[in-house]
């Protein structure tokens, strides 16, 4: 049984298909292996899965950017919504909005104000065209008025190390990423993305508490080929959501600043296409492009 991850080893979603691949290995009594086919923002990895066999031997380990793909990319082979069927969630992780030490504001209030008194001074980095990195902050300047420019990069890892450096001065990456650095005192966060306050950082008021409705984060979970019977899906499922209860594995998610997303394959389902719409408009609205 496989679990094909759209990106390399050592990224978030390749840690996250080990964990549950480990759980799943023992709860089935057979061997689970972690596939890296990184690629197209994690396109090839996802048609690998939407051209497999519908016998739940092989399945995906969702990322974010499934949201984004359909409205970045102009010819995708495959549509993701039409042409899996979603298994579960496994964990939510809040993007944060962080600042260089230097940039003199404390709160998202004193970032707006300072942008648009600052007109072209400040830039966020992001990960990559198209990551919650990106369309957080585009999201932001939209909602906003705040006109960060944007500088891309490959990876949270040099996006995060020229934050630090001060060749940016903003970042929205996900709490993964940055938790360390935050509590090194090496970046200074303004706010969680989430609607709801974060345990790993639950002095950290929110963004949509100073601008409504804003909401940004990073969502990981399971899905299959269309096709793949249904008794297969809810036994998956169950597993999964069997494994979200276990202490050890929600220590392991809250290590990383993710909050357990467990749930039905609806539910599932729905979270996906929300996202795929939420996306799509910011994307189109600010004219974005894959490179």
């Amino acid at each position: 049984m496989r679990i094909i991850v759209g990106f390399a080893a050592g990224s978030t979603s390749d840690i996250l298909a080990r964990l549950m691949g480990q759980w799943l290995s023992v709860r089935f009594g057979g061997q689970f292996i972690v596939e890296n086919r990184p690629g197209a923002g994690g396109n090839v990895g996802a048609e690998a899965v939407v051209n497999s066999p519908a016998d739940g031997y092989t399945l995906l380990m969702v990322p974010p950017a499934v949201a984004a793909n359909p409205a970045l990319y102009a010819h995708l082979s495959f549509d993701f919504l039409r042409d899996t069927m979603p298994v579960g969630g496994v964990v939510r992780v809040p993007n944060v909005v962080e600042v260089n030490p230097s940039v003199p504001v404390k709160t998202i209030p004193e970032l707006i104000t300072y942008a648009k008194g600052n007109t072209g001074k400040l830039s966020f980095a992001s990960a990559g065209i198209g990551t919650t990195s990106h369309l957080a902050g585009e999201l932001f300047n939209t909602m906003t008025g705040a006109n960060l420019q944007h500088v891309p990069y490959r990876g949270d890892g040099p996006a995060i190390a020229d934050l630090i450096a001060g060749q940016v001065q903003v970042g929205f990456a996900t709490m993964t990423a940055s938790i360390g650095y935050i509590r090194a005192d090496r970046l200074r966060p303004l706010a969680v993305c989430t609607m709801q306050r974060s345990q790993a950082l639950p002095d950290l008021p929110t963004v949509a508490e100073s601008v409504a409705g804003f909401e940004a984060s990073s969502w990981f979970g399971i899905a299959a080929p269309k096709g793949t019977p249904a008794e297969i899906i809810e036994r998956l499922n169950r597993e999964i959501n069997a494994g979200l209860a276990d202490p050890g594995i929600t220590a392991r998610l809250a290590d990383m600043g993710g909050t357990p997303l467990s749930g039905s394959p609806a539910d599932y389902g729905r979270l996906i296409a929300d996202e795929t719409e939420k996306w799509g408009k910011v994307i189109q609205a600010a004219g974005i492009k894959a490179e």
